[in-house]
Order: structure tokens, then sequence, then C-alpha cells
């Protein structure tokens, strides 16, 4: 049955991703066909994806802490409204330049809202040993799109116009609401503990910050989608220097997509030979080639690279997303993911902005050339840093070994902040592993809510070593022990604890004054 509804919710996911591209290139064929200059062109990307850097965070907490079947079920009905209004408005014949981007930065957040939702959900479709096959196709539902949606959309406005494509966007994410009312989705675990949004939001960004393998993720997120975001950019000026009309214009966009597609195909067989770092490299290399291509190669030549740049797309997407969720506990997935999602669509929105302002100064073909050039130094910097040892293995069980506290008297959940001390019997000996084991440690406890830890050894008893952190609340110190120590987390502290001559003693003090 599981399969059966990811089946379904991925068709309707490429269904509205398919309408979602048919409203990207009608808006921006109706701008070059208004003969807005390079910058405003360029802004239709950039206002459809600015919406990450404000609200992926927070669409990160509601999809955590709310049911996420709802909550796409809401955004996909707004985003239907939007769309429909924004077809009635080009009807109309009253749509001009600042209206359009309004609407699609409106389309923009709600598509913000629920994509950390849409990937959180996942994982809990297919068995662990598939996720990479579901990463895999789940970007197909959005470059698939990119291979359907824009061809179908250049012919749809040759014979139909404008609001016709706008419409079929509308008619995209009805369906997509309907699938998300057949399915029948068992009830979210939490969220009958929810935490409160100011808190849940902190604790996301704190396991990100000291999550060191998620790190490294995001920074190869952001280092690809910089300069990669030229060419999704300026590609309808690419299809001007070729005077091409808007048929032409979606086929350049759809050899991306083609492209893409095949790279589902040929992504598995890639890594059974090579490493993820390889592919990443070879991918932002690829698609260096076919930036070069969008600056001067002709139609046909620029087809045939721009399906190459497609599958190098899907390499590096498909890497990267399969990394993140494998590497992920379910606990805050949603909130990693929307930081993930804020690096790489915000890196895309600064660097569609920004390469949009180069080709207005300097040329179409010469910003090309230097997103060209950074995609090769993207290439060559995976050597430097590369993703790291551990990530989509490491152990994300909950093995519930964190003893239970004994106190003298029952705390409310909301008292705190609580400081947590563990005391430990070290030999000189074996200090220096300690230290080394209780850094990795360190990192466990920030990401699973402490803060500002501390490591202590005492002047009066010889060997006795004194870890403390805080946490914000008694709430949060429960969610920590029962709900965020995976078996990683219980594989540092069991390397720590073998360390000490006796068992650690764990006190806990609630603030006063």
């Amino acid at each position: 049955m599981a399969i059966s509804v990811f089946r379904v919710l991925w068709f309707a996911q490429l269904g509205s991703n398919i309408g979602t591209w048919m409203q990207t290139v009608g808006a921006q064929w109706f701008l070059v066909e208004s003969h807005a200059d390079s910058l405003v062109i360029a802004l239709v990307q950039t206002a459809s994806l600015i919406p990450a850097v404000v609200f992926s965070l927070p669409a990160g907490v509601l999809a955590d802490s709310f049911d996420r079947r709802k909550l796409l079920i809401w955004g996909s009905a707004v985003s239907a409204v939007l769309a429909i209004a924004l077809t009635v408005v080009a009807a109309a014949g009253t749509l001009n330049a600042p209206v359009l981007l309004g609407f699609t930065l409106l389309l923009g957040v709600a598509s913000t809202l629920t994509s950390p939702a849409w990937q959180a959900i996942q994982p809990e479709l297919v068995p662990r040993e598939q996720v990479v096959a579901a990463a895999a196709l789940g970007g197909v539902t959005v470059n698939g799109a990119r291979a359907i949606g824009p061809a179908l959309a250049g012919v749809v406005l040759s014979l139909f116009g404008t609001p016709v494509v706008f419409g079929i966007n509308a008619v995209s994410f009805l369906g997509a609401v309907a699938a998300l009312i057949w399915w029948r989705r068992p009830p979210q675990p939490g969220l009958d503990d929810r935490e409160r949004f100011g808190p849940a939001l902190r604790a996301g960004v704190r396991y990100t910050l000291s999550a060191h393998l998620v790190r490294r993720i995001l920074l190869r997120s952001v280092l690809f989608a910089f300069p990669a975001s030229a060419l999704w950019a300026l590609l309808p000026l690419t299809a001007t220097r070729l005077g091409l009309d808007s048929s032409g214009y979606g086929l350049l966009l759809g050899a991306l997509g083609v492209g893409a597609v095949a790279g589902v195909f040929l992504l598995p067989l890639a890594r059974k030979r090579f490493s993820d770092n390889v592919v990443i490299a070879a991918s932002a290399f690829l698609f260096a080639l076919g930036t070069v291509a969008a600056a001067f190669a002709p139609f046909v030549l620029a087809l045939i690279v721009l399906t190459v740049a497609g599958l190098a797309w899907i390499g590096t997407l498909t890497v990267l997303n399969a990394a993140l969720q494998l590497t992920l506990p379910q606990w805050v997935r949603s909130r990693a993911v929307a930081v993930y999602i804020l690096f790489f669509m915000g890196a895309m929105a600064v660097g569609s902005y920004l390469f949009g302002v180069l080709a207005q100064l300097t040329g179409t073909t010469t910003a090309l050339v230097v997103s060209a050039v950074l995609l090769v130094v993207v290439a060559v910097s995976v050597r430097a840093l590369p993703l790291l040892p551990g990530t989509a293995t490491v152990d994300r069980t909950l093995p519930n070994s964190w003893p239970e506290p004994a106190l003298v008297f029952e705390p409310d959940p909301t008292d705190g902040p609580v400081l947590i001390e563990v005391s430990y019997s070290v030999s000189d000996a074996d200090r220096p592993a300690f230290e080394e084991a209780i850094r990795q440690v360190a990192d466990s406890r920030r990401r699973t809510g402490g803060y500002r830890w501390r490591l202590y050894r005492s002047g009066d008893h010889p060997g006795t070593m004194v870890e403390t952190f805080l946490v914000p609340s008694w709430g949060e110190f429960t969610r920590q022990r029962t709900q965020r120590f995976t078996g990683r987390d219980r594989e540092l502290w069991e390397a720590a604890r073998a360390l000490s001559s006796t068992d650690p003693v764990e006190r806990h003090y609630f603030h006063i004054l």
C-alpha cells in the first residue's frame, strides 16, 4: 500500500511541477514578447526562489510540528487559488511585468511553505534501502517536468496564448489537492507533544549548525547552485540570440529536462563505479559545458549539450538530496531540509539576480562565461571540500538508552533552563583520548538541544572530569533524551563512557535566580 501511495503522490507532484514549469515559461516569454530587459527576465526566477530565503525555516518548523498531509493540502489549495487569479488577470488583458512578478512571488511563497513537507514524507513512503531511488524519482518530478512542461508550454503559447498556460497550472494544483485528500496517512507521531514555534525553530538551527555532515552538504549545494543559476535565468536570452519563438525556447528547456530524466536511469550505474564526490565534480564540469553552449552554440548543438547539462543537474541534486535524507534523524528532518532549501534556493535566487545584472552591464555571453568558469572551479573544489565520511550511513535509529533521571520532585515541562552535569573518572593516560571523544559528544549535545557546553577538570579530585551543558527547559531535555538521542549519538557517548573508570554520574540543576 505504501508504494501505491508513493506512486499516486509522485504523479501528483509531477503534474503540479509540469504546471509550474509551464507557468514559468509563460511568464518569461510574456516578458520577452513585452521587450523587457535582461534583468527583469532574470527576476522571474529570483521572484520564484527568494521566498525560500525568507520562509524555508518557518516552513520546516510547520512540517515538523503539524500534520504534513493537511499542510500540503492547504498549501496546494492556496497555490491553486493564486494560479486561478493570475489566469483571470492575464485573460482580462491587464497583466504587466510588476503584476506578473508579484504573482510569481506569491506562488513562490506557497511553494516554499510546502516544499519541506513534500520532501520529508518521502522516507515514510518507502523502505530505507529505497530512499536513494525515491530521491532520484523525486528528482524526476522536477526534472521530468522540465522536459515536458516547457515543450508543452511552447505549443500552448503558440496556439492559445498565456492565459491558457496559467490555467493549466491552476488545474495541476487542484490535481495535487485531490491526491492528498485520497491519501489516508497514519497519524504523525509527536504531534501530541508539539513544540512551540520559537523553540522548535531554534532547535532546528542548533542541529544544523552542530551537524558537520549536514553543513558540508549545505556548502556543496551553495557552491553548485550559485553559478548554475545563470543558465536557468538567462536561457530566454539564449532563445533570443538564436532567433527562436516560444516553442523553440520550450525545446531548450525541454532538453535540460530530458537530460535530467535520462540521468535518473544512468546515475545508479555511475554511482556503482564512482563515489558521490566524483559524481558531484563531474556534474559541475558538465553543467559548465552546457552553460558555454548556451552562450555560443548553434541551436542543434545547444540542444545536445543542454541535454548533457540536464543529466549533470540531476546528478548533483540526487546525490545531495539522498545524502541529506539518509543523514537526518526523523525529529528534525523537515527543519533541516528547510535549511537545505534555504541555502540552495537562496543561492539560486541571489545568483539569478547578480547574473542578470552582469548580463545587463556586459552582455549575456559574458555572464554565461563567468558562470561556466565558476562551475569549473566548483568541480575542482571537491578535492578540498568533499562530502565527509559517514554521510548517509550514520545510525539514526532511536535506541532509548539514555537512563531515566531520578529526581526528588516532578518538574514542569516549562521549567528551565536546566543545567546538566555529567561527571567522569579518567586516568591521566586516557585523558587525551577522552578529550577527543568528548568533543564528539559535545556536537551530539548541541545537535539534540543543548547549548553552552563546557568540560571542566577538577582541581580537588584527581581524574575527575565534569561535562556541563544547558537545555532551555525540562520538556526540551525530555525530548533530547527520548526523541532525539539516536544510535549515532549513543555510539559517541559510549566511546567517551568507556574511557571512564566508573559509571558517569548525571545531575540536573533547575534555574531559580
